[in-house]
């Protein structure tokens, strides 16, 4: 069966770490060994858009990108080109992170830019040309993380797996692209809830609402946002939330990472321990995968 039909399990947490709700998690981390979690979801519909017409695919992302590693492994597994823009780096550097070995391996094609450089390729939306040598028609262009009308569509899918509708959802948000693919598949039923991963973020809730829009759902109002569990920034952490990711890993033996799954069930931990769900009150959580985050995080520890 191909990858892209595959769908995630979904998993009831028994845990002392989150008193008064019943918790279920979506792991969509186990889709896919390579290709998991909303990485995989936001994938699928410009994979399958883009193979008729054979272009290759060219995106961004740091060196320990999920979403790098994650279209890597498509390409090589459904036999398209890809290449990666990859942030902080230069063309002289030896040390290549194990995510982007991965991706080499499999075929990807990496250029490495300047901090400044990968800034433009942010603000300006034809930048990444200057690293092709042909027609750009033949090219499809991934925004970072893999963020487009066509990812939030992908992601609305997982709504469609579950067997009930959730009172509450909690997710975590770098783009907001993850979180609108939740809203769209909710469709205005019960609340979602983004715990964003980056600081200085108040923009997501205005490009939620744009994408929703621009991928032809309604303007749904039903989600809030929250920024106070960002613990320094994005791949920044604390030492509270690495000893809380230990205890959580050691009582339920789920993989989590301290960049994205690991502030959002710190911060559902928090907000369970405020009286901010009904008694008893069933809520789901999505873990999105992001476990190369875990690669970076334990490297820098060394």
């Amino acid at each position: 069966m191909n990858f892209l039909s595959y769908s995630s399990p979904l998993q009831a947490i028994h845990s002392q770490l989150f008193p008064g709700i019943e918790l279920w998690i979506k792991r969509d981390d186990l889709l896919h060994p390579q290709v998991s979690g909303n990485k995989f979801r936001k994938l699928k519909y410009p994979l399958l858009t883009t193979l008729p017409e054979g272009r290759t695919l060219i995106s961004m992302g740091g060196a320990w990108s999920n979403h790098l590693h994650a279209l890597a492994y498509a390409g090589h597994a459904m036999g398209f080109n890809t290449i990666g823009l990859v942030r902080g780096l230069t063309d002289s550097e030896q040390t290549v992170s194990a995510t982007l070995q991965d991706c080499r391996d499999w075929g990807m094609q990496l250029h490495f830019v300047s901090r400044s450089g990968y800034r433009g390729l942010r603000e300006h939306p034809t930048q990444w040309q200057q690293w092709i040598d042909s027609d750009p028609a033949q090219y499809l262009w991934l925004p970072e993380g893999g963020s487009s009308v066509a990812a939030v569509r992908g992601v609305a899918e997982l709504i469609e797996e579950l067997p009930w509708i959730p009172e509450s959802v909690v997710v975590a948000c770098g783009t907001g692209t993850t979180l609108a693919g939740i809203v769209a598949g909710m469709q205005n039923r019960g609340r979602v809830i983004g715990i964003v991963a980056v600081q200085n973020a108040e923009y997501i809730r205005s490009d939620v609402t744009k994408m929703l829009l621009e991928a032809t759902y309604p303007a749904f109002e039903n989600f809030n946002i929250l920024h106070d569990y960002t613990h320094g920034g994005f791949a920044k952490s604390s030492s509270e939330l690495r000893q809380f990711c230990t205890q959580f890993v050691e009582e339920t033996q789920i993989p989590i990472e301290p960049i994205y799954t690991g502030k959002m069930f710190y911060a559902l931990r928090q907000l369970c321990l405020s009286g901010q769900f009904k008694q008893g009150e069933r809520v789901l959580a999505i873990h999105t995968g992001g476990l190369q985050g875990n690669r970076g995080f334990q490297t820098k520890q060394v």
